[in-house]
């Protein structure tokens, strides 16, 4: 058997459902980052555990709370609250737990949009690291989301999860994403300047998950990142044949990707240095303001005075 930690911030719609798929197993702890709708008056409804931690990252809220909430089994699982545990996907966690020499498993969600699967231009499988021992696994801060670092060997699960990505509204998402952009902005300089392509990993990679990761490096570095995102998913990954929800989808990306962009020169230009023409025509006005206040300073003679 193993824990379940749901992480929540105002997730009044989803948690419901959330917590009815986790209640396979007998130990679920809510972690939330003090909601301000109704998730832990809904919460409180279910036999759960409630704890609430002010949100830092991504990678610092599991940091913590691996650290810090004792659970009842030394193997957890983690849950959002838009994703659902199926019954499937629990039998063979269960099962998986109990092989010795692994510390940790990955697990494919299968991102639901428009009411569909999109199965083809959301790079599926795609996968992240769910289950594992505490004490194995701890999570870093990586844009707008988090890496696991692990200590042991890991493995990858048959069975995926639904993930109901927009399950709120097309105005959370675009709102979630435009904040999740400023963070991949950073991160993206960050990469630009001290990162490199691991070519290796990119081709000989040992998993899908290294192979993935160093191609995002290289299209870090790409140019028309946005453009070509959208047709990277859309032909060759074959985004065309989700339908018009997967056209949908892979708009949405490439926006969110230009947004990346947008942000990323929007930091450069603050980090730039003031050009020399810039600060000639500041020194200039500040000449002009001086000479015009040393001017306004002079007393000025009546019109009596001037005619003498």
């Amino acid at each position: 058997m193993f824990s379940i930690y749901i992480l929540t911030y105002n997730e009044e719609t989803d948690i419901a459902d959330c917590i009815k798929s986790a209640l396979r197993s007998d130990d679920v702890i809510v972690v939330d980052s003090y909601s301000t709708d109704q998730t832990l008056e809904i919460a409180s409804l279910y036999p759960v555990r409630m704890i609430q931690h002010r949100f830092e990252s991504h990678g610092k809220q599991r940091t913590w709370m691996l650290e810090t909430i004792p659970t009842k089994y030394e193997w957890v699982y983690l849950l959002e609250a838009d994703e659902r545990m199926t019954d499937e996907l629990f039998a063979e966690c269960v099962k998986a737990t109990q092989q010795e020499q692994i510390i940790g498993y990955y697990v494919a969600e299968r991102v639901m949009f428009m009411g569909k699967w999109i199965r083809y231009s959301t790079q599926y499988p795609r996968y992240q690291m769910r289950l594992f021992k505490k004490g194995k696994v701890w999570f870093t801060d990586y844009g707008h989301t988090e890496r696991e670092v692990y200590d042991g060997k890991t493995s990858f699960l048959k069975e995926t999860y639904p993930h109901y990505t927009c399950g709120k509204g097309l105005s959370r998402w675009i709102d979630k994403h435009n904040r999740y952009s400023s963070d991949e902005a950073q991160e993206t300089l960050k990469q630009l300047t001290n990162g490199q392509v691991e070519w290796t990993k990119l081709v000989l990679g040992n998993s899908e998950v290294e192979r993935r990761r160093a191609l995002k490096d290289l299209s870090l570095r790409l140019p028309f990142r946005p453009l070509l995102r959208w047709l990277y998913m859309y032909f060759l990954l074959g985004g065309i044949l989700d339908g018009r929800a997967g056209f949908a989808w892979c708009t949405l990306q490439a926006f969110y990707e230009y947004l990346i962009l947008l942000k990323v020169e929007e930091i450069q230009k603050k980090l730039l240095p003031e050009s020399p023409f810039i600060e000639t025509k500041e020194l200039q006005n500040g000449h002009r303001n001086h000479h015009a206040n040393a001017i306004s300073a002079i007393p000025i003679s009546s019109s009596t005075e001037c005619e003498k």
